[in-house]
């Protein structure tokens, strides 16, 4: 079954967060976001909005385009990076 971009975005955000190792409330707390909303969006049941993206990529101090770089994504959950 082909993974839908929000599965790989919800891998991206858990990823990201446990490479700061943050938990769900702590990226809560840094995004202003929900603790049970975080953990929606990493369960892929949110189909959340461009501001919460927003929300995320300033929590995590990167750019939005940087949060959805899904290529590197898939690669970070292989455990390689790209050069």
């Amino acid at each position: 079954m082909e993974e839908t971009i929000r599965i790989l975005l919800a891998r991206r955000i858990r990823a990201l967060r446990r490479k700061r190792g943050w938990s769900q409330e702590g990226l809560a707390d840094y995004s202003g976001l929900h603790r049970t909303y975080i953990g929606s969006i990493e369960r892929a049941e949110r189909n959340f909005t461009v501001d919460t993206l927003e929300k995320l990529a300033v929590a995590f101090g990167i750019s939005v385009y940087e949060l959805v770089d899904i290529p590197n994504c898939a690669l970070e959950e292989a455990g390689t990076e790209i050069s």
